[in-house]
């Protein structure tokens, strides 16, 4: 039954480019009939064998390879009931070398990243899954994590709502199952941690990155940052809403929708200096212009159910444009949130003041391999190729691709595509075929439910608003169903296959839901959870967890189902509600499994599943995602765009060419477009906004990696601060290089009086020391004094220590420590916020003839010398200047 649903017969053909893991690829199918043999004992076996040859040999050996991946191919069919393609092994092995394996959607990249982070777990140095949301990071954990389990690995998952001590407990594992954000802010909590304790990630050795593109090219636009909060000017956000509603655009102010920046004009200054009584908006002081642009910015680019929705709490949230989900607690710096905030006339939260930040290159290229999966790379080799060093090679589908991708039509305007839209859905559901539509915001995706119900077609509807929260995978599992309407904002990284006929392992947990509520317990999870022996059915609550943990848990598994019904003697139960428990399963499944191939086969023959796009994204990329729904594993399929001539893309980047060119054609309103050279003019437009972002996203780059020098130097400098036993002989180094720099300021210095009472005087306010070195008696020179008072200081540095451990022992280690990670964490945050306005003010030095970058270079490397220095003054200065007082009881 099973081998119906999941058989795959391979016949490896491989392209040039892949040519060489073919030899690999013939061993490893040799050694499965031996594998085979083995019981589930002696396979698990053949790992402590294989560990030490990976650590003797590496994991670029062939042989280990071979072994390797033939044992986690025996073990997936074992576990999941799937067996690996060829050319997922050589997607693996693409993986294994540190490169990016282009695999089309549906290929089943999740199965692929088992190979790899196995082979690799096994140094036990932890290994890396990064996927783009939470969902798919608990379901391959709870998931293809058996197979890591079954194998004798530990499975770690890392998910928002954990505490630190679960967090550390995950790390520890072989295999970490984690989105990107939670590993970049963990990273910088960790580089913010007061004890070693504290401490939760291990040190990065090898990641594997689902949806690559998605996480280093779309999300590395911005820098991951933790902020602590500062005192908003709520007053100024809300007087600079107020003006820049009452401002007009092209008369008071412009805006540069491509670049997404807003400029106020010379008549705009004056009438906001007018109504705000200020002579300067730009004053240091006092500045008005950046709330005042923010503001204009908020009412004119930033969108209700496009760039962010409102939540039942009043909140304001970010919906991410690639994804179309909601980013819960992530908000738009430089105090654009609290414009948008007061734009909605919803509380302004506090601004956020920087305390730690680390852009996704540099915290990617922490690690000591990296490698990533998506269907969409090639788009984006050369970029991969410069700033992580990653190659991008294309594997072969299993399957000859059959999807048809017409032209693009292109209508006037908006209202006449929308209508196109629904009539094309209505005729293609009339056929019976599946289709699913991408659209770019929720208001887009409701404007098209709306029209659909005038039609009188069903659908289900999939965008980032709590109240269409239903089940995401169950949504986009059974888009592939006969009659199905699926809307959907955005499909990157949604990570569910859809099925031709339907997802059959779905449809068999709907119909278990369905029975589980005929059960004659009042409230099955409570059922679930009752432990009394005199529940009449008591002695099958085990049997009934494992189906729960099998089904409701998202952890899908038909093998696994039968194995446990096959373990059950249900035939002589004695309880009939068991007895037609698992006669129900059985049955469930065999009519599952027979109604969706008959199912699918009617699909394929009607055409598959048929994609609308309803708008051209600014990446081909996200365009490519869409259409590749459709055409999965061989399937038939089709897709279409539908254009206005008011869409962004088009309107800002190629619109004037293409309205002459409907003018010339001498159409009419309601007469679409359709014509190769129309999709070249589009992709042409494509190609360039994505240069535009690639120059974005390096120049971001090339800025951090200075500060990224700094940032290394100062959390190398912090962690060894955390796994030092004693400070002492740190702390007396500080000492005498804050009097070696008192000296020579003050030698340096342009003071016309006494040069000796100044050097005097900042020593004894710095360091603590009253030295009389017979000033009155005759001229004593400091070079001469600079080695006594380095003694002096040790001295009184060791009746300090004497002083404290009197008190309490190890009071003196403990506020070296202390005083030192503070005063380390202080100044780096004031250095942040001086790089950033640095970072602000040196694009005019171009006006100059001379290079931005080189003097930001210069720059911020002169504000970090400056910083240690003051980090090592005002760690001498607290330790010295120190009191402990006991309270009196």
């Amino acid at each position: 039954m099973l081998d119906m649903f999941f058989s795959n017969s391979l016949k490896l053909s491989l392209p040039t480019t892949t040519s060489k893991y073919k030899n690999l690829v013939e061993k490893m199918n040799s050694r499965e009939k031996d594998l085979k043999k083995l019981g589930d004992k002696e396979l698990k076996s053949l790992v402590k064998p294989l560990r030490e040859k990976l650590i003797q040999e590496g994991s670029g050996n062939n042989e280990v390879q071979v072994e390797a991946f033939s044992l986690v191919r025996e073990a997936t069919l074992r576990v999941l009931g799937i067996r690996h393609y060829d050319v997922q092994l050589v997607g693996g092995l693409v993986l294994n070398e540190g490169q990016i394996a282009e695999m089309k959607t549906g290929e089943g990249k999740t199965i692929v990243a088992l190979l790899p982070t196995f082979l690799n777990a096994l140094y036990g140095k932890g290994v890396h899954v990064i996927t783009v949301n939470e969902y798919l990071a608990r379901r391959d954990a709870e998931y293809v994590g058996r197979v890591h389990k079954f194998l004798g690995l530990s499975v770690g998952l890392i998910q928002s709502e954990m505490d630190p001590k679960e967090r550390k407990q995950n790390y520890q594992c072989d295999v970490v199952y984690l989105t990107n954000n939670e590993l970049g802010f963990d990273y910088l909590r960790d580089n913010l941690a007061f004890t070693k304790n504290d401490i939760v990630q291990r040190p990065f050795f090898y990641c594997v990155v689902d949806e690559i593109d998605s996480v280093l090219i779309d999300e590395a636009r911005t820098p991951l940052i933790i902020s602590g909060p500062t005192k908003s000017p709520v007053d100024k956000y809300k007087k600079s809403t107020k003006l820049a509603n009452a401002l007009q655009k092209d008369i008071h102010y412009l805006v540069d929708e491509k670049n997404q920046n807003a400029t106020l004009l010379e008549e705009g200054i004056e009438i906001c200096e007018q109504a705000l009584s200020v002579s300067d908006l730009y004053s240091a002081e006092d500045p008005w212009i950046p709330y005042l642009l923010n503001s204009i910015k908020a009412k004119e680019l930033f969108k209700l159910n496009t760039h962010y929705i409102l939540n039942s709490e009043k909140e304001v949230i970010i919906v991410d444009e690639f994804t179309g989900r909601t980013m819960e607690g992530r908000r738009w710096g430089d105090g654009l949130h609290q414009a948008v905030e007061a734009k909605e006339n919803v509380p302004i939260q506090d601004e956020a003041q920087t305390l730690a930040s680390i852009t996704y290159q540099n915290l990617f290229l922490l690690y000591e391999k990296l490698s990533g999966m998506t269907g969409t790379a090639k788009t984006e080799e050369g970029e991969f190729e410069k700033i992580y060093n990653l190659k991008t090679i294309t594997i072969p589908t299993h399957r000859p691709l059959k999807r048809k991708d017409f032209p693009d039509v292109i209508y006037k305007n908006q209202y006449l595509k929308w209508q196109a839209i629904a009539r094309e859905c209505a005729e293609i559901y009339a056929l019976g075929r599946p289709i699913l539509v991408g659209t770019t915001t929720i208001e887009k995706s409701e404007l098209l439910a709306t029209l659909l119900e005038e039609y009188g077609i069903p659908y289900r509807l999939l965008n980032a608003k709590p109240e269409n929260a239903e089940s995401e995978a169950d949504i986009i599992a059974q888009a592939g169903a006969l009659k199905s309407v699926t809307i959907a904002t955005n499909m990157a990284g949604r990570g569910t296959d859809i099925i031709l006929g339907g997802n059959v392992e779905y449809s068999i947990k709907a119909q278990l839901k369905k029975f589980i509520k005929k059960l004659p317990s009042a409230n099955y999870e409570e059922f679930l959870r009752n432990e009394t022996e005199n529940t009449h059915l008591g002695k099958f609550l085990p049997f009934f967890k494992q189906i729960d943990e099998a089904w409701f848990k998202d952890e899908i598994n038909i093998q696994k189902l039968e194995a446990v019904l096959n373990n059950e003697n249900l035939d002589d139960a004695s309880d009939n509600i068991v007895y037609e428990f698992g006669t129900l399963l059985h049955g469930i499944i065999e009519e599952q499994l027979k109604f969706q191939e008959s199912q699918k086969i009617k699909v394929a023959e009607l055409g598959g599943l048929h994609v609308i796009g309803t708008e051209r994204h600014e990446s081909r990329r996200i365009d490519n995602q869409l259409r590749g729904r459709s055409g999965r594993q061989g399937d038939k399929g089709s897709s279409r765009m539908f254009l206005s001539l008011d869409d962004r893309i088009v309107r800002l980047f190629g619109g004037e060419n293409i309205v002459s060119m409907m003018e010339n054609l001498g159409l009419d309103d309601d007469t679409p477009i359709q014509s190769s050279i129309l999709n070249k003019s589009l992709d042409s437009a494509q190609k360039k906004i994505e240069s535009y972002y690639f120059d974005a996203r390096k120049q971001l780059f090339e800025y951090d990696e200075a500060l990224n020098i700094q940032r290394n130097g100062i959390y190398t400098e912090r962690k060894r601060v955390l796994e030092a036993v004693s400070l002492r002989d740190w702390i007396i180094e500080y000492g005498e290089r804050t009097l070696y720099d008192i000296s020579i300021a003050t030698k340096n210095s342009d003071f016309l009086g006494d040069r000796k009472n100044l050097f005097y005087h900042s020593v004894n306010q710095i360091t603590g020391l009253h030295y009389n070195f017979g000033l009155a008696k005759k001229e004593v020179e400091i070079e001469q004094i600079d080695i006594a008072l380095k003694q002096s200081f040790e001295v009184l540095y060791a009746l300090k220590e004497l002083q404290l451990e009197t008190i309490e022992n190890g009071l003196m280690r403990e506020l070296e420590r202390s005083f030192l990670l503070q005063q380390v964490d202080k100044a780096w945050q004031e250095h942040l916020q001086k790089i950033t306005a640095l970072k602000d003010s040196i694009r005019w030095r171009a006006y100059g003839q001379r290079d931005p970058l080189t003097e930001y270079k210069k720059e911020s490397y002169n504000l970090f010398v400056t910083m240690l220095i003051q980090i090592r003054h005002r760690v001498v200065y607290l330790l010295m200047r120190s009191r402990v007082f006991m309270e009196q009881r």
